[in-house]
């Protein structure tokens, strides 16, 4: 490998990765992270002056509104559906490997158990169909492309779910919290440490799941962090998803079988509960600085 390239580099998983390069770094190795605003994913030309021979592309680039796509359908099909396949002709062109990141909302979320990487894909929204676009566009220009599903990803920091409960729980806030929706919470940094152990194996499955250990509901996931930060659980109002009027209909079940992970020889991700100790004293931290 000469460079590790990493699109989406703003955003919470892209960010992960940038920080945590310094392996790569001390072996002598070039690590380029793009934003959106420095490398546009639906330009392919600026993405085969970019990418390189012998290069490993992790696509973390997204379209990530999942409600605001009900109504922004080109955008979110644009990034999020052509975008990987032209990232994926551009590492075709140049003799790179690629790991795009995909998601469980390309599931109807109706099964009972979880979803295995064979299991049949239907999504029900927007945002889960360009996601399914994407999978398949990376893989008609790129069938080497490997492409990693995860689901519930958290790091405490910026506006993801346990840095927003935990600055709203701390102001006396009550906050409804579905009891319905369940999946496997997936700490960031231990995500990008399996997502280096992936590019290490020699010759890993084309399609992979890989979410942290467990599964719960939304509302035991957010009593678990109030829990945790020591604030008052009770400020958690249980609601249903019915309750909502939300644009995009969410996957009930999102929980992703991770069998294809460890059955290939890569160390299951740690339990949900081990990141979100991390999370938690990241997020207040942030509402105490």
């Amino acid at each position: 490998m000469n460079r590790l390239v990493v699109t989406g580099a703003n955003g919470l998983l892209g960010s992960g990765i940038t920080r945590a390069t310094s392996p790569f770094r001390r072996a002598g190795r070039q690590v380029l992270g793009f934003g959106s605003k420095e490398l546009d994913i639906t330009d392919a030309a600026a993405l085969n002056d970019t990418v390189g021979p012998g290069d490993v592309v992790i696509n973390c680039a997204a379209y990530t509104g999942v409600d605001a796509a009900e109504t922004e359908a080109d955008k979110a099909f644009a990034i999020n559906g052509v975008g990987p396949g032209l990232v994926a002709r551009a590492c075709a062109n140049k003799g790179a490997r690629l790991l795009h990141i995909s998601t469980a909302y390309v599931f109807d979320g109706s099964s009972s158990s979880p979803w295995e990487t064979w299991s049949p894909t239907a999504p029900s929204s927007v945002y889960g169909k360009s996601k399914l676009a994407g999978e398949e566009a990376a893989r008609a220009a790129l069938p080497d492309a490997r492409i990693v599903r995860t689901m519930w990803l958290y790091s405490g920091t910026d506006r993801d779910f346990p840095a927003a409960l935990v600055r709203r729980c701390s102001r006396g806030e009550h906050v409804a919290v579905v009891t319905d929706q369940i999946a496997s919470p997936t700490y960031v940094d231990d995500l990008v440490s399996a997502l280096f152990d992936l590019v290490a194996h020699p010759n890993p499955p084309r399609l992979l799941h890989a979410t942290g250990g467990g599964a719960v509901s939304k509302y035991r996931f957010a009593r678990a962090i109030i829990e945790a930060a020591g604030l008052d659980a009770d400020l958690l109002r249980p609601c249903r998803t019915s309750d909502y009027r939300d644009a995009a209909t969410r996957p009930r079940n999102a929980v992703l079988s991770n069998s294809s992970w460890i059955d290939c020889g890569l160390t299951p991700l740690p339990h949900w509960r081990d990141g979100l100790r991390r999370a938690v004293r990241a997020a207040v931290r942030d509402i105490r600085s």
